[in-house]
């Protein structure tokens, strides 16, 4: 197989935090911006969710949906799922954004054989640190969140697709 036969082949990502309403949704929504900018769209599918069940079917915060708004990204069609067994299955790669999350998915993932690793894990200055969750702070909480996303999301392309940008 060619190396351009490569760039056809799908990968599937899913992204997770807690509950789905604040951090998994953005980096969802900035992911799904740089890969569409990249044109990998038809590469890559992209999914999120929450490792708890306090918030399914809700919208995202209206906290990070403004965050993510200002600098260009829409969060309003997307809804809190919770993490279940058919998606250790169904993607490539799940990314958790804290060592609590990605704890609970190695565990329910047991002897899947599911690729699983940190969000920030492949940005070399903040790998294994979390992506912190700002649930219960303020607004800079969240635009931290967009920082760390948007850089992140740079570098988990350019680590899986080098030369797409």
């Amino acid at each position: 197989m060619y190396v351009a036969d490569l760039w056809r082949l799908i990968m599937r990502i899913l992204l997770v935090c807690l509950g789905n309403i604040c951090r998994s949704p953005t980096a969802e929504a900035v992911l799904r911006a740089r890969v569409a900018a990249r044109g990998l769209s038809d590469t890559v599918q992209l999914d999120s969710c929450g490792t708890g069940d306090w918030h399914i079917g809700k919208s995202p915060d209206v906290r990070a949906t403004r965050a993510a708004a200002r600098r260009g990204y829409d969060l309003s069609a997307l809804r809190a799922r919770q993490l279940a067994e058919q998606d250790f299955s169904s993607f490539d790669l799940i990314l958790a954004m804290d060592d609590a999350n990605l704890m609970g998915i190695r565990r329910m993932a047991g002897s899947s054989g599911a690729q699983t690793a940190k969000f920030l894990d492949y940005l070399p200055e903040h790998a294994g640190q979390d992506v912190p969750d700002p649930y219960y702070g303020g607004q800079d909480g969240f635009d931290q969140v967009l920082d760390l996303v948007e850089e992140g999301s740079d570098a988990l392309l350019d680590h899986f697709f080098p030369g797409s940008r």
